[in-house]
């Protein structure tokens, strides 16, 4: 098993230093890279750290869907330290005996983690460094000499629906007949957008997105030219110590103009029927993906139908936790509850099934999850939701958005919800921004 080669060095930042923007500078200097950012976002109380930022690679994994896990666990025997990277939806494949392998927009692998070679955490006016590279204090040094040189957008970014408006009438109308014959009770439905984008500063677009959206998942990932720009609000599973949640996210409402407005728009939510159904649905399925590894009575909801506020959006959150035996594998764990029901429905298998057939492109690392192992045998993963993917080589900048479609569900409020979950990726890019509706 590999361990660092040396301690973590802990230095203190001058006064109104502008560490974020320095952190994203320092990934230019490198082809793999992880940011994971809690935007000063306490929504699920304080984070562990305001940013992680894992730069080059020291040793790296990457799997397709078939024995991802298994290879996996022995990246993980290999390195017990940090090791960071992301699980995509095609994953389902190797978890259930599905097939579905139509193409996403931007291609990255079913599995890929890695040890970085330099590991920063910024926390208040504190950066620990540890480095398998070169010395601590030589980074620092590094650090406080960035200056920001971000470059904004110049051209209009059109982005092309990858289905029409009537197809997804149409399909979220299939969705439902499905419902009503009792095939399913809840199906995430998602569609991409995909732009021409040339010689796009991803690090601009990431500090633009993490400012309108302040999302306490957010990640900056880039590998070998492809990036994922990803303001999540969704934790999908954490362990520490012996206790594993999950917090699944169903329901979605626009914030308010004013302060009136807002607390009128929240009690809607709270409210809702038809997102307390969906959110329901999931804690059932959430709570039967935890039960096999779980200790007998030791699966809990600790909050149902909680409404949490973020920049853009309220949404309704449920927690669920329960207790691991010694001995319990967390792979496993990640295993089985992957992938998270909130992104495919219930019941999961067959929801999965009907998401292959109608769906008109591959999610690929969308619906995935993006996280880390740590040293203490933590492990915390996000949802990749409300992210941009983009690929310079061939210049092109994906953004997907979904919902849950119950019996119920209104066809054309469905896209409009969709097109409200990307508003503030849209955001991010100003006036530069349209969409072909």
């Amino acid at each position: 098993m590999s361990v660092w080669s040396s301690e973590s060095v802990t230095f203190f930042l001058p006064e109104g230093f502008p560490v974020r923007d320095a952190l994203l500078m320092m990934t230019r200097s490198y082809r793999h890279f992880a940011i994971l950012d809690s935007c000063g976002n306490a929504a699920y109380g304080p984070p562990a750290f305001e940013m992680m930022c894992a730069l080059g690679c020291h040793d790296a994994m990457a799997a397709g869907a078939g024995t991802a896990f298994d290879q996996l666990k022995a990246f993980r025997q290999k390195h017990g330290d940090w090791i960071f990277g992301y699980c995509s939806y095609n994953l389902k494949n190797e978890i259930e005996a599905l097939s579905g392998e139509k193409k996403s927009d931007i291609d990255f692998p079913d599995m890929l983690f890695f040890v970085p070679e330099i590991l920063i955490q910024w926390t208040g006016n504190q950066l620990s460094i540890s480095s398998k590279a070169v010395p601590p204090a030589f980074i620092f040094e590094r650090i406080l000499a960035q200056v920001w040189t971000g470059a904004a957008l110049s051209n209009q970014v059109v982005l092309q629906p990858g289905e029409a408006r009537e197809t997804y009438l149409e399909r979220v109308d299939a969705i439902r007949k499905h419902i009503i014959d009792g095939d399913i009770y809840e199906l995430n439905y998602c569609q991409s957008f995909l732009a021409t984008v040339q010689h796009l500063d991803t690090a601009w677009l990431y500090r633009e997105v993490s400012r309108y959206a302040k999302a306490p998942f957010s990640v900056y990932f880039g590998w070998e030219g492809k990036t994922l720009i990803c303001a999540s609000p969704e934790r999908f599973l954490r362990i520490e110590g012996n206790r594993v949640s999950s917090y699944p996210v169903k329901g979605t409402i626009r914030r308010g103009a004013t302060p009136e407005e807002d607390k009128s728009l929240k009690e809607q939510l709270r409210c809702s029927e038809k997102d307390r159904a969906e959110n329901v649905m999931i804690v059932d399925l959430v709570r039967n993906d935890l039960t096999p590894f779980a200790k007998t009575g030791s699966v809990r909801v600790e909050e149902l139908f909680s409404i949490y506020s973020f920049e853009q959006v309220h949404q309704m959150v449920s927690v669920i936790s329960a207790i691991l035996p010694d001995g319990v594998n967390q792979i496993d764990v990640l295993r089985r509850a992957f992938p998270m029901g909130s992104m495919t429905g219930a019941p999961k298998v067959r929801a999965m099934e009907l998401i292959d057939a109608l769906e008109s492109k591959g999610r690929g690392l969308y619906s995935g999850a993006f996280g880390y192992f740590g040293p203490q045998g933590q492990l915390d993963f996000n949802v990749i939701i409300r992210s941009f993917l983009y690929d310079e080589a061939i210049g092109k900048l994906s953004v997907s958005a979904g919902g849950a479609i119950v019996y119920d569900s209104d066809p054309a409020q469905e896209y409009e919800e969709c097109l409200l979950k990307i508003s503030g990726l849209l955001k991010a890019l100003g006036n530069q921004a349209a969409i072909i509706r």
